[in-house]
C-alpha cells in the first residue's frame, strides 16, 4: 500500500481493482481539515481517462507492471500472436490491447509488452505495448517527384509496405527506407 501523497505521475495504483496510471497530481489544502489529492488518472485496460479525489491520509495498492519482449508472429482477424523467444511460450492480444500500434508490426520483430498480474485471478493480463519513438519501414510506391519543384519543401504521398500513407519529401523513391515517428505517423529521415 502507497498513501496518497506519493502518487506523483507515471506512478500506477490499483483503484476498485483496476489499474491506473497518474497523469497528473495536485494537492489541495483548504485553511482547516485535511487536504484532497486530485488525480487525473488513465485506466490502464481501456485507455479512459478519470479524474479523482482522495483524502490525504488514503491509501492505494501499487501496481506491479512488467515489460515483456515478445515477437509478433502473425494477426488473425481481431487477435494478434506473440511469441516469448525465451521459452517459445505463444501469448495472443487482442486488437483493444494493442489499439493503434498495429500499422507498426512487422513479422519477427521484437516488441515491448506491458503486463499485470490481475490479483483477483492471479493472471497476467496484458495492457498495451511500448513501440519505440520511431521505426524504419520500407517505401513500397511514390509518386515521382517533379524536377524543378525543389525551391520549397514540397511533399508527395507515399505508401510504406506496412500499409501506411505518409507525406514524403520528393527525393524519396520506391524502394527506399525512411524513418518515421510512431506517435505522429509522419517522416522523420532518410535512412537509405
Amino acid at each position: 500500500m502507497i498513501p496518497i501523497t506519493k502518487l506523483r505521475s507515471g506512478t500506477t495504483f490499483l483503484d476498485n481493482d483496476e489499474p491506473y496510471q497518474v497523469i497528473k497530481y495536485t494537492h489541495v489544502h483548504l485553511s482547516r481539515g485535511s487536504g484532497t489529492i486530485k488525480v487525473k488518472a488513465r485506466h490502464l485496460k481501456t485507455g479512459s481517462v478519470y479524474d479523482k479525489t482522495f483524502k490525504s491520509g488514503d491509501r492505494v495498492e501499487e501496481v506491479d507492471i512488467r515489460r515483456r519482449q515478445l515477437q509478433f508472429l502473425y494477426q488473425d482477424q481481431n487477435e494478434f500472436f506473440f511469441m516469448d523467444p525465451t521459452d517459445f511460450s505463444q501469448i495472443t492480444l487482442p486488437d483493444t490491447v494493442v489499439k493503434a500500434a498495429t500499422p507498426y508490426f512487422q513479422a519477427g520483430d521484437i516488441y515491448t509488452i506491458i503486463v499485470w498480474e490481475n490479483p483477483k485471478t492471479d493472471k497476467e493480463e496484458p495492457l498495451g505495448i511500448d513501440l519505440p519513438l520511431k521505426l524504419n519501414c520500407k517505401v513500397k510506391t511514390a509518386a515521382p517527384g517533379v524536377k524543378g519543384d525543389t525551391a520549397a519543401s514540397v511533399y508527395k504521398e507515399a505508401w510504406l509496405e506496412n500499409g501506411l500513407k505518409v507525406r514524403v519529401p520528393l527525393f524519396i523513391n520506391p524502394g527506399d527506407t525512411i524513418r518515421i515517428d510512431t506517435r505522429n505517423g509522419q517522416y522523420v529521415e532518410r535512412v537509405s
